[in-house]
């Protein structure tokens, strides 16, 4: 049928994809870690790449060991990685061009919406193949050029609710095919956002697949509560505010049975972090109209530390969504409490355009035609209106509003 079809030329281009990248590994020898009979954690380096950071930790894309260390030296010294929602190559090239400014690593984040961008809109999406195919491209390109920007990249996807499975499998299925030749999956993380279903449903579905992903060494982030506004397709606009804000209960539910999904395939434990809610909310609004409690955070690491006694005063990685717009003390304070990453996406999307809008104001009478300007009647355009000037400008603005934000995080200078 269609669907059988559809289903069998998208699995085939994806393993044309990886097969490429792989010949491309055997030619060029630029991927170190493309080791498939070895761990990573075997092959550290005795000579660190970065002075700072775990010597597992090398420049580019990031999975297993190297990325549990990189999250735990981020949480032992209270900064947290910016989580960029990305829609295409001049998106991706600016947080990589912010990391490599800043002296810091950066997590690229694919969207739903964002593969499918990447795919164009135009392409067959029935059973999320463009959202897949989309993500994977991107995936491969970030892979592709990562080690060039001298930073750790980690590569990661954002909300997948329950009806959007689909994408979430696909991506599951490229990864695997991935660490079959390469040893390493092609991502380092995936988002599970179950927060609109009951809590003991989400936290099972999230055990289901925590089992799958760490026999290929990925990280599942979960979502607790709910994040409010909108964003790329998840509209929490109307939710009640109770939801807004998790009980240290609910996350000890969580950790208890992630934990005990057991090691993962490179012999550390299955990896996982909590995106709990503490009035988060997606988008920019006018100060007031957002409160925002880190102290649930912060209590929900004493609550935990209490109940496994061992020392650890905070076993729990979280995430911070909807940070657009946050106060740099809210932001600092949730840190402290173990906050090891912060999604950031309305104001990269509004400083990307705000650059790409002062270019044409700025050249206005340079982009009316293709001949003719304030020089000549006759004097051609070509270089005001070629697309790349534009684009290039709005790489320019995104990059150095992440360099702004790398500074709330205390993200600089920690390589």
């Amino acid at each position: 049928c269609a669907a059988t079809y559809r289903h069998k030329m998208l699995a085939k281009s994806l393993v044309l994809a990886l097969a490429f990248l792989a010949g491309t590994n055997a030619f060029t020898g630029s991927f170190a870690s493309r080791r498939p009979t070895v761990s990573m954690a075997a092959t550290a380096s005795a000579t660190k790449t970065f002075p700072n950071l775990p010597a597992t930790v090398k420049p580019g894309v990031v999975t297993g060991t190297a990325l549990k260390d990189l999250l735990q030296y981020a949480k032992d010294n209270e900064f947290a990685i910016p989580g960029v929602n990305i829609v295409g190559t001049s998106s991706i090239n600016a947080c990589m061009e912010a990391a490599k400014k800043t002296g810091g690593p950066i997590m690229v984040t694919f969207s739903r919406g964002g593969g499918q961008f990447i795919a164009g809109k135009a392409a067959d999406n029935e059973d999320d193949a463009a959202c897949i195919a989309g993500s994977v491209a991107g995936a491969l390109h970030v892979r592709t050029v990562a080690e060039l920007y001298g930073v750790p990249v980690i590569l990661h996807t954002d909300h997948c609710c329950k009806a959007w499975l689909t994408w979430f499998d696909g991506m599951l299925d490229a990864n695997e095919k991935y660490f079959e030749q390469n040893g390493e999956p092609l991502f380092s993380s995936h988002m599970l956002d179950l927060s609109e279903e009951p809590l003991e449903e989400n936290i099972d579905i999230c055990f289901d697949y925590l089992k799958r992903m760490s026999k290929v060494n990925l990280l599942l982030e979960m979502e607790l509560g709910i994040t409010g506004g909108e964003e790329d397709g998840v509209d929490n606009s109307d939710v009640d505010a109770s939801k807004l804000y998790t009980q240290p209960e609910e996350v000890w539910q969580v950790y208890e049975k992630l934990t005990s999904v057991g090691k993962a395939a490179n012999g550390d434990d299955a990896m996982f972090t909590v995106a709990a809610a503490f009035g988060n909310v997606h988008g920019v609004y006018a100060p007031g109209n957002v409160r925002l409690d880190p102290e649930i955070l912060h209590n929900t690491q004493k609550y935990i530390a209490e109940k496994l006694g061992d020392g650890n005063k905070k076993p729990v990685s979280f995430v911070f969504h909807g940070g657009s717009g946050s106060s740099v003390e809210d932001i600092r304070y949730a840190i402290k409490a173990g906050v090891i990453k912060m999604n950031i996406d309305t104001d990269t999307q509004w400083a990307f355009w705000d650059g790409v809008r002062a270019y044409e104001l700025k050249n206005r009478d340079y982009l009316q035609g293709q001949i003719g300007n304030p020089d000549g009647d006759d004097k051609p355009n070509k270089k005001y209106y070629d697309p790349r000037m534009s684009l290039r400008a709005g790489e320019e603005t995104m990059a150095q509003r992440l360099c702004d934000a790398m500074k709330d995080l205390n993200c600089v200078d920690v390589l």
